[in-house]
């Protein structure tokens, strides 16, 4: 669905939610459990990858007290639907490659059948509009679109849907092979990550489309996990409160998605357990104005997804804000806020100061953000011996009135296009003068007229930032100032 599409419906939504809120999502969350009728969650069908290497999570629907029989690859499993009528099953962990297989599903001669699947990696693709943005509004737009011939790549879009309770099901087009006619509305970050992926791995690669533009990181996190911190319980208690003016009653009605947990209960929770590889990020944006808590909700939220998908501590992935002047002084303390969230195990980061758009908050370029999640991919997730980032502030050092900076990642040197550029340095007073710095072996060394004892040296510390520092792997030195 593109943008403008999902912008409408997300209106329809919000009308529908404003006249019969309870009773909808009352019928929303117990359709599934009071069904009759045999079926698989919704997140399931034809087409599908399933996650490889794991114990296969499989559930669905019957009638309750019913007996369910599960096939797949050559493994039958039983269960028996619960009072709810909800069952599920676990699957020994699967290898990929091989030919598609089949599911089978039968209980009390009703019986669901499932095609063409394969098994190989999965990922979440989620986050606000840069990881919404479509291919078809991105760069080449044309050309990469007539060359997205991927049968072993899939995907299947999770429409946007807020709710207020945690909803079991979705309706979507299913799981896709990417052809030419059927990837241009979806994700390019994630098609361009999953495509450098397959090319490396060359195994399959599903991708679980589910993002919203301009979302905040809230209405990501399920609401129990809000209320254990004593930082975001009061945003849940406001939002349990009767709007007190009509102007908050008002935007409630037109933007349910701003409501803490809300695209957690009508999207993410609709997906969860289904097995996956990890998940990649693009957000941060709707959260600027509040970056000084930016990191505690980017780790509160890892947490919680892993926690409720219950499969370890899988791989995250975020991208850093790329470029943009109107951003304004809230973008790097932002930037630096989501270097802060790597301190959560398994967790990696791309850089896009580099490539963003001095006017536009959504920067045309997805191929090198794709290229960049999935050279962290290759790290974090499948432990290769690679350098996936550019250059990461380590530690400063002053010596004869000169700040010697060194980095982390600097894979086989560090480099500049010219004259390095972006760095600023402070003394005593705390006030920051542009910098002349020099690359020396592996450090940068920092030093300004009048600044006869550095304090604090920053790089890249502006909306849209010029800086030119890399290593030689071509990858951008991210953002950073020494000291808060």
């Amino acid at each position: 669905m593109n943008v403008a599409a999902r912008a409408f419906v997300s209106a329809l939504v919000a009308l529908a939610i404003s006249a019969t809120s309870s009773q909808s999502f009352a019928q929303a969350t117990t359709e599934t459990a009071t069904a009759k009728k045999l079926s698989l969650a919704s997140i399931f069908s034809d087409h599908m990858v399933l996650q490889r290497d794991i114990k296969l999570p499989i559930w669905g629907a019957a009638a309750p007290g019913a007996k369910v029989e599960v096939k797949l690859a050559g493994q039958t499993k039983e269960a028996t639907a619960d009072k709810d009528g909800k069952w599920t099953v676990s699957f020994t962990p699967l290898k990929a490659g091989g030919g598609p297989l089949e599911l089978s599903v039968a209980s009390d001669g009703e019986t669901a059948h499932m095609t063409d699947i394969l098994v190989g990696d999965v990922w979440v693709a989620s986050g606000q509009s840069n990881m919404e943005w479509p291919i078809r509004a991105s760069k080449d737009a044309e050309s990469e679109a007539a060359a997205a011939d991927w049968p072993e790549i899939r995907f299947v879009d999770v429409p946007n849907v807020t709710s207020a309770k945690p909803l079991d099901s979705f309706k979507s087009a299913g799981w896709q092979p990417v052809k030419p006619e059927n990837i241009t509305e979806f994700s390019a970050v994630a098609y361009y990550f999953a495509r450098d992926l397959h090319k490396e791995l060359n195994v399959p690669i599903g991708l679980i489309g589910c993002n919203w533009g301009g979302t905040q990181m809230e209405a990501w996190v399920s609401r129990e996990a809000l209320e254990s911190s004593d930082t975001f319980k009061p945003a849940v208690a406001a939002a349990d409160q009767e709007p007190t003016t009509e102007e908050v009653k008002k935007h409630r009605q037109e933007r349910p998605q701003d409501q803490p947990a809300s695209l957690f209960n009508g999207m993410l929770s609709s997906v969860i357990p289904y097995g996956i590889r990890g998940a990649i990020w693009y957000q941060g944006e709707s959260n600027a104005g509040r970056h000084g808590e930016y990191a505690e909700l980017s780790k509160l939220m890892i947490a919680d997804w892993r926690n409720r998908w219950g499969q370890g501590e899988f791989p995250f992935l975020l991208v850093q804000l790329a470029a943009f002047e109107p951003g304004g002084d809230s973008w790097p303390p932002l930037r630096e806020a989501q270097v802060e969230t790597l301190e959560s195990p398994n967790t990696g980061m791309a850089v896009t100061t580099d490539i963003g758009d001095r006017k536009d908050i959504h920067p045309r370029n997805k191929q090198d953000v794709g290229k960049r999640l999935a050279l962290a991919a290759r790290k974090v997730a499948y432990g290769e011996d690679l350098v996936y980032s550019g250059p990461m502030f380590k530690e400063l050092k002053v010596t004869d009135g000169k700040a010697h900076v060194t980095f982390a990642e600097i894979g086989g040197g560090l480099k500049a296009d010219g004259a390095l550029k972006g760095f600023e340095v402070a003394g005593d007073d705390g006030k920051f003068v542009p910098a002349n710095a020099v690359i020396e072996g592996a450090e940068v060394v920092v030093s300004a007229d009048g600044v006869n004892e550095p304090k604090v040296v920053r790089y890249n510390w502006a909306a849209f930032p010029e800086g030119n520092l890399f290593n030689a792997e071509g990858l951008p030195a991210s953002p950073f100032r020494s000291k808060k």
